[in-house]
């Protein structure tokens, strides 16, 4: 949205949110970020399309939890592909698990759900009006997506064949691993060592937003019923980063991205 003829395999190029209480999941990310909602009921289930400035940065469902289920809400990044079916086969040969589809939606185009060899959760999506251009995130949209996992090398290496990304060391003198994902010479994503000291002990993605000011934005979250989980710190890029959550326990990023900052690297 808009439609393109643009491909860029290995991109995250679209972010879903399962809820299980919809309508106070749109007041905190409105209240938050000032993302404007589109409902939609379809049946028995219910979507909210969000928007910043007339684009699409998210679709959001209501799905009751199941009782007694301990699962924690999270932000599902689908990563652009050409062909679903046979990322999939070249997904599960490497030890990669199916989750759900693959299947084809009307208007978005052919998705499926995997967990990857460490665990964590991530989709694919071979888009049927093209994916949107490498130009950089507006405050309020997606700017990152972090994979924090107990085996960075491991991990990267499985996502490098499967979207066929370079691959950037640029740890430094961090006592965590941090490998660059790649691919048009655009960064698309990190692979980050986990943390030992973090009660979240399993291989995940985290998805970031761009915002202006993220030590505002982490007392905000408070304000409307979140929490932080990551108090606000300089990352690599000279700006703030945080880690919150939703009123519902729903992790993400807050990252400030400075507008001369590039995310081009060079061979």
């Amino acid at each position: 949205m808009p439609p393109s003829q643009e491909h860029h395999v290995g991109k995250v190029i679209f972010v879903e949110l399962v809820t299980p209480d919809l309508a106070a999941t749109e007041r905190f990310y409105s209240g938050l970020l000032g993302w404007v909602f589109q409902n939609d009921r379809s049946g028995d289930r219910q979507y909210a399309a969000a928007l910043v400035n007339g684009h699409l940065v998210a679709e959001l469902m209501q799905k009751p939890l199941t009782p007694g289920t301990r699962k924690q809400p999270a932000w599902l990044g689908f990563l652009a592909v050409r062909d679903v079916d046979a990322t999939e086969r070249s997904a599960l040969q490497d030890g990669a698990k199916l989750l759900y589809g693959p299947r084809d939606f009307p208007g978005r185009g052919r998705e499926a759900v995997f967990s990857d060899p460490q665990g964590a959760v991530f989709a694919v999506l071979a888009s049927s009006s093209g994916d949107p251009p490498d130009t950089l995130a507006a405050p309020g949209e997606w700017i990152w997506s972090a994979l924090i996992t107990n085996d960075p090398d491991a991990d990267a290496a499985f996502y490098q064949k499967l979207f066929h990304y370079e691959i950037y060391d640029v740890t430094g003198d961090a006592a965590e691993q941090h490998l660059l994902l790649a691919s048009d010479s655009y960064a698309r994503a990190s692979a980050n060592t986990l943390p030992g000291n973090r009660s979240v002990a399993y291989s995940h993605w985290l998805n970031f937003i761009r915002v202006n000011d993220a030590a505002a934005m982490s007392a905000r979250v408070v304000a409307l019923g979140g929490r932080v989980l990551v108090e606000p710190r300089i990352d690599r890029h000279g700006g703030m980063v945080a880690v919150v959550a939703d009123p519902n326990g729903t992790p993400f990023g807050l990252l400030e991205w400075p507008d001369a900052e590039t995310k081009l690297v060079m061979p």
